[in-house]
């Protein structure tokens, strides 16, 4: 194997239900038009990396976020949000109406994903990435580029909860001395 490069992460930009707080597993909505201001924002920054491959969910906020910022990108499913099943659309507020002290990253959401199986995916992006030369992108989702950052750097899925990340920001998975860490998170 060569030099698999860089991966770089972008979240998504803002959606109506990312202001609101609410779960967005595989609901394909839009960007907001401010998702959108957000998405041309990272642009200029994109512009200067040299990269051999773009990838992004095929969920429109996804793609949208990609065509936006950059340019075209192969849709990867793999790279779709968490699964969360009876979840979707729901607030953690409004699931702990029903199921006390709720969290996604302990229970996991009714007949949706666990988190081990995002990671299972997450993973089989971190293999595809190390089996081509060059530096790539991919435009995906908040949970699951948490838990894509969790995997990268040999922890648990549930680690993900200690990553936050807001729309429309850049993150880098590199490496440092022969180590894989976090060579940005959460920019803007």
């Amino acid at each position: 194997m060569g030099n698999p490069g860089l991966l770089w992460v972008i979240r998504h930009g803002e959606t109506a239900w990312s202001l609101s707080g609410q779960h967005t597993g595989r609901t394909d909505i839009p960007l907001t038009p401010n998702g959108e201001q957000q998405a041309l924002a990272l642009a200029p920054i994109i512009a200067g990396l040299s990269l051999a491959r773009t990838w992004t969910s095929p969920l429109q906020r996804a793609s949208r976020t990609a065509e936006l910022a950059c340019c075209s990108a192969t849709h990867e499913p793999l790279a779709m949000e968490w699964d969360y099943g009876a979840y979707d659309g729901l607030t953690s507020a409004q699931i702990r109406e029903s199921v006390p002290g709720w969290s996604v990253w302990r229970e996991g959401p009714q007949g949706g994903e666990t988190a081990e199986q995002v990671a299972a995916r997450a993973q089989q992006i971190i293999d595809r990435h190390l089996a081509l030369e060059g530096d790539k992108l991919l435009v995906s989702h908040g949970h699951f580029s948490r838990i894509l950052a969790a995997t990268w750097i040999g922890l648990p899925p549930q680690a993900g909860q200690y990553f936050a990340l807001d729309t429309a920001t850049l993150s880098c998975l590199g490496y440092e001395h022969g180590r894989r860490v976090l060579r940005l998170w959460n920019r803007r």
